[in-house]
């Protein structure tokens, strides 16, 4: 029987089809070229090629998408009645819990996979990005930690392991290690845009801005192709790092360039076009019109019901555009219960605080956005994203806080912020502010 790379049975397959997967599952391992067609064709060549479909299903179930999900479901509905073999059902159970909206239980599922086939990387990788939708930063880590001493440092694959465990180490606070072991995985495979962009946000929390720019900059021609799927969010951390030197002009150049110029219709680009607004939004900067083209975009996504990680940043894009109906039409969805019981509860405890808090401050009502946001984000840290992306939270809390007179609660978010990166001119000016005379205090605010 046909095999993956690193072994594992593939029933069904033939010579021709298992080159087109092997060519969908490395695209999707470095996020460079399309992974879809091979599957597609693969899937067409042999219709019995089960983990062809299972691939396929993961890669739209992940996008957190609508439309993509409604095509998951397909897959999954294809395969009922097939008879599976123990790998394939696994796989099968996890995207079940999966397209269910309940996220833990797909995560544990691939937990109990990830043990029983540690060479798997389709789904070390599935699990790990389920990981990190649901912002588990341990078991970001620990998923891979498990299985690592199972692999050798010459099978196929094993530098891709190796990208995915450095940011479980970041996001766990472990930067040194997170660091080398990033690096280590692009000595492999330089193409890999995971791990790259695990060193950039080590370069990113402990507040190495100009770090982070060189690294950026010297390995762009790695990472911004245009058949790289992962380049926007890329993007977005270099203009975290000149927002965090204070050169929004920079990070405005790159909105309206690489992160937004090809108006993206894909989630995760969308999301971090919101975030970078909002930011600039933040720090003073007038974006203009640039709401409104972003607010269209989020019209075919946001639902309040799949995912309300996206759904916040919808929420972002619609108060800028000033579009209170959609703001009040996600509002409404993200507290009713008709979710699966996870989604229902992020939506509800985390989501729907989240967007209160949001539109407080837009409306410049800061003592409420304060009172909102000050408990969100703690229980923010059980969905949606990385610390890096949850960082606005922080610093939308810090600027209410500011905005509304709030002195005492100012300084101490800004000594907080200062503690973690003390370098950082953005957190130095936090405390300024919060520290400065009250008739200085006036003219900022």
């Amino acid at each position: 029987m046909l095999t993956d790379r690193q072994g594992n049975p593939l029933p069904g397959a033939t010579a021709e089809t298992l080159t087109l997967y092997n060519r969908a599952i490395d695209a999707f391992n470095i996020y460079r070229g399309d992974p879809v067609t091979p599957l597609d064709q693969a899937i067409q060549a042999a219709p019995d090629f089960i983990m062809a479909r299972l691939a396929r299903a993961y890669l739209f179930a992940l996008a957190t998408e609508p439309d993509a999900a409604a095509i998951a479901r397909t897959d999954l509905a294809a395969i009922k009645g097939s008879r599976l073999n123990d790998r394939e059902a696994s796989h099968a159970a996890a995207l079940e819990q999966l397209l269910a909206g309940e996220w833990s239980a797909a995560g544990l599922a691939l937990d109990r996979h990830n043990l029983r086939y540690p060479h798997d990387l389709l789904a070390l990788q599935a699990g790990h990005l389920i990981d990190f939708y649901r912002a588990n930063a341990r078991n970001l880590r620990d998923r891979l930690a498990r299985v690592l001493p199972r692999w050798s440092s010459d099978m196929p694959g094993h530098s891709i392991a190796l990208g995915m465990y450095a940011f479980g180490l970041e996001e766990t606070g472990d930067y040194a290690r997170a660091e080398e072991t990033g690096r280590q995985a692009l000595d492999g495979q330089p193409l890999d845009c995971w791990a790259h962009h695990a060193v950039a946000h080590v370069m990113e929390m402990q507040g190495r801005a100009q770090d982070g720019i060189g690294w950026m900059r010297a390995r762009e021609p790695y990472w911004s192709g245009d058949d790289n799927l992962f380049k926007v969010h890329n993007w977005w951390h270099l203009a975290l790092c000149y927002l965090d030197l204070g050169q929004t002009d920079e990070a405005l150049a790159l909105y309206d360039g690489p992160i937004r110029e090809a108006r993206s219709a894909v989630a995760l680009d969308m999301v971090d076009a919101s975030a970078l607004l909002w930011r600039l939004t933040l720090t003073g900067q007038d974006v203009g019109e640039r709401w409104q083209e972003l607010a269209d975009a989020w019209d075919a996504h946001a639902d309040g019901q799949l995912y309300p990680f996206n759904d916040w940043h919808a929420v972002m894009a619609y108060l800028g555009a000033g579009r209170a109906d959609r703001v009040a039409a996600l509002r409404a969805a993200l507290g009713d219960a008709g979710h699966s019981p996870e989604t229902a509860a992020w939506a509800r405890r985390i989501g729907l605080p989240l967007v209160e808090g949001f539109v407080a401050f837009w409306h410049g009502d800061h003592a409420a956005a304060a009172e909102r946001l000050h408990p969100a984000r703690f229980i923010a840290n059980a969905f949606g994203g990385s610390h890096a992306q949850r960082d606005i939270i922080d610093w939308t809390l810090t600027e209410a806080a500011l905005r509304g007179g709030n002195r005492e609660l100012a300084e101490g978010l800004a000594n907080e912020r200062l503690a973690l990166k003390p370098h950082s001119p953005l957190n130095r000016d936090f405390l300024r502010r919060a520290t400065a005379p009250a008739e200085e205090q006036r003219q900022i605010a």
